[in-house]
C-alpha cells in the first residue's frame, strides 16, 4: 500500500510503500512514555521503502533493557515521533501511524509486549464522549 504522511507541522514529511497486514500496537512501557499514551501504533517497512519528501528528522538512540538500541526519528522543529528503526539504520523501520495520512485505512493486525498493557484498556468505549469539542 503506498501511504503518505508528516509530522505534526509539516516540517519532516514522506512517502512509502508498505504491508497494511504488518500494523501493529506496542503496549511497552517504552512506548508509553515516548507517547505519553496507553500504547503506539506502528507500521513496519524496509528503509528502502521510505522516500523522505521534507526535512531530515532528528534521531535520538534509546538503549533498552535488553541492551538493544532503538532510534528513534523525530521532528526537530514540533517532536513529532516519525520513525523508529533498529541499530541498522538501512534495515526495517516503522512508521509511526499518527504520521500517515492514510491511517483510517490501517487497522492493526497484531499486539506486542501484551504485559504492559493497561487493564482499563477495554473499558475506553464505555466512557461518555462526545464526537466533536
Amino acid at each position: 500500500m503506498k501511504v503518505d504522511g508528516q509530522c505534526h507541522c509539516g516540517m519532516v514529511s514522506f512517502e512509502a510503500t508498505m504491508d497494511p497486514a504488518r500494523v501493529s500496537v506496542c503496549h511497552c512501557t517504552d512506548c508509553q512514555t515516548l507517547t505519553g499514551s496507553p500504547f503506539r501504533v506502528t507500521a513496519p517497512t524496509a528503509r528502502a521503502n521510505i522516500r523522505l519528501t521534507g526535512e531530515a528528522p532528528k534521531i535520538y538512540v534509546k538503549v533498552g533493557a535488553s541492551g538493544n538500541k532503538r532510534r528513534q526519528y523525530f521532528c526537530p522543529e514540533c517532536g513529532t515521533p516519525v520513525f523508529v528503526s533498529g541499530e541498522d539504520d538501512a534495515g526495517e523501520w516503522g512508521i509511526r501511524w499518527g504520521c500517515i495520512r492514510q491511517r483510517a485505512e490501517l487497522k492493526p493486525a497484531r499486539q506486542i509486549w501484551r504485559r504492559s498493557a493497561l487493564p482499563w484498556l477495554g473499558e475506553v468505549d464505555e466512557l461518555p464522549g462526545r464526537a466533536t469539542d
